[in-house]
């Protein structure tokens, strides 16, 4: 009905699928409000972003809250009554968030301030909220921001690439003067990690896994908060290794990819997908690893835990609850971890409490796995000795598997992890996900600019007087041309070089130049 501000253009595809995303798509007797969040592939090309600020962003931010190129996160706060007036007897409505970051916390946060309101006054509502956004700040990562709206100050705090993982984030902090009293979010993102995986707990290791190697899976859920929450908190549970797959926290028949995802004529994509749609259960039949969760309902107990069970028992529209896999886990179960979260259960631990104990775990799962391949990866680079100033710095050598798996006996994960198991098969199917391929591009990427910068570093120590000596012209314009390059390069790519080895370069520059014969300075300068 409504896109405010007019001026965001949406393609009529990208409409259509908002307009499926943003109601339940199985019948759900509820009635009230609920909220749920989803993902959407943007259609038509890339658009230019309002932020130009996107690559500093993007390189401060810690990797799992970049801000996305190709999708869009729509958040939603979805409203049905019962209303007389209405043809069909019910209003219906969703006020829907559409942004490229994945702020779950605070954008959702943000609705149940706006929607209510705006069911109630409409479009003028719209119009000041959105003239109260426009005044935010941009979110930069490490900062603490104080953003207003309707009365209001949401109080959050934007994390950074630098912050230790599994720090808790910063109690409060200013709030003397602010009157009234903010409405501090603990976090701008992380989900109750705890109430997400109640029915799954005994069988956190194997989604762990299923993860880590990128497998497809369909999560079936009652609604689309079910959905949506339950995907969210799978991508979450590898951190701070990026989950690189593709996912869909929730997914409707009507979607584009639809064909894509049901098709039998080839294997399931690396996709995790919420659907709330029984009609789901006979066109995804043929996935290898189906999660079917019914209501979540915080209780004094454990939860009733699902059970694994063969895929061939999936055939009814009534599924029970389980997980419809024939994956067998690599490591063992952790049993000390669900002792933990018992005793919190008997003990009425409050959920965050256990939400730190499982994000924890789950921590210090990835970094044993994780801790390995970097080690790995940092041998190799070049020594800091083979960079001279005026030879290409050397080649970062090549990833081996072999010999990565060589390094495990003596330097394995068993060094920081209690959990046996066949942990070297695990990387060996690790190797072979995108998540494996996303760490070491972004890794590689690093390095290379390392090195780039290292041999910055060099050229500043260098005697270029001394080297100019015996010279030819061409020899010295040359390497004129070459330092400009890598300047330039510096200061696009952002390397991690000082600002005053960048000055000190295009010093030299200038006195290489200022030796030259005037009718090539002049060329030189021209350039």
């Amino acid at each position: 009905q409504l896109v405010y501000p007019y001026d965001f253009r949406l393609t009529e595809k990208e409409k259509t699928s908002i307009c499926y995303l943003s109601f339940p798509d199985s019948y759900s007797g509820g009635l009230g409000d609920t909220q749920f969040s989803f993902r959407l592939r943007q259609s038509g090309g890339q658009r230019t972003t309002h932020y130009e600020d996107d690559g500093e962003y993007n390189r401060e931010a810690p990797l799992t809250l970049q801000r996305e190129s190709a999708h869009y996160f729509g958040y939603v706060y979805f409203r049905q009554v019962k209303d007389s007036s209405m043809k069909r007897g019910y209003f219906q409505k969703s006020l829907v968030l559409v942004s490229r970051l994945p702020y779950v916390n605070l954008f959702q946060s943000l609705l149940q301030l706006i929607a209510p309101e705006y069911f109630d006054k409409l479009e003028p509502c719209l119009e000041a909220v959105c003239n109260e956004i426009d005044q935010w700040p941009p979110p930069v990562p490490g900062q603490t921001l104080n953003l207003p709206v309707m009365g209001v100050v949401i109080q959050v705090r934007i994390p950074s690439r630098v912050d230790k993982p599994g720090s808790s984030p910063v109690k409060q902090f200013n709030q003397e003067n602010l009157l009234p009293a903010p409405l501090v979010l603990p976090s701008i993102h992380e989900l109750d990690l705890f109430r997400c995986f109640q029915p799954v707990l005994i069988h956190i290791q194997m989604l762990w896994e299923l993860m880590l190697l990128g497998e497809p899976i369909v999560v079936m859920a009652p609604s689309p908060t079910v959905s949506s929450e339950m995907v969210l908190a799978l991508t979450s549970c590898l951190a701070p290794l990026r989950y690189c797959c593709d996912y869909r926290p929730y997914f409707t028949i009507h979607d584009s990819e639809f064909k894509e995802y049901t098709t039998r004529t080839q294997a399931p994509p690396n996709i995790v997908v919420g659907v709330t749609n029984p009609f789901f259960i006979k066109t995804l039949q043929h996935w290898p690893h189906i999660l079917r969760v019914g209501e979540l309902k915080m209780s004094g107990d454990l939860p009733k835990q699902v059970k694994v069970k063969k895929l061939a028992k999936l055939k009814t529209l009534d599924t029970k609850p389980g997980i419809y896999t024939s994956y067998k886990t690599s490591l063992h179960k952790d049993k000390t971890l669900i002792k933990r979260l018992l005793k919190g259960i008997q003990r009425k631990r409050p959920s965050e409490v256990q939400s730190a104990l499982l994000r924890r775990h789950l921590l210090e799962l990835t970094q044993s796995f994780i801790i390995p391949l970097e080690h790995y990866i940092a041998s190799l680079m070049p020594l800091q000795r083979a960079i001279t100033p005026w030879k290409n710095p050397p080649q970062i050598r090549p990833f081996c598997q072999e010999d990565f798996m060589k390094t495990l006996e003596h330097a394995g994960p068993q060094l920081t992890c209690v959990l046996k198991g066949d942990w070297l098969g695990l990387y060996r199917r690790f190797f072979k996900s995108p998540n494996f391929d996303g760490w070491y591009r972004q890794r590689h990427r690093e390095m290379t600019q390392k090195l780039e910068a290292l041999h910055l570093e060099a050229i500043c120590e260098a005697n270029i007087v001394a080297w100019m000596k015996d010279k030819s012209e061409v020899e010295i314009v040359d390497l004129v041309l070459k330092l400009r390059e890598k300047l330039v390069r510096a200061r696009c790519q952002h390397l991690p070089v000082k600002e005053e080895t960048l000055q000190r370069v295009s010093l030299y520059i200038e006195t290489i130049i200022g030796s030259l014969p005037e009718d090539l300075q002049a060329v030189l300068h021209h350039h």
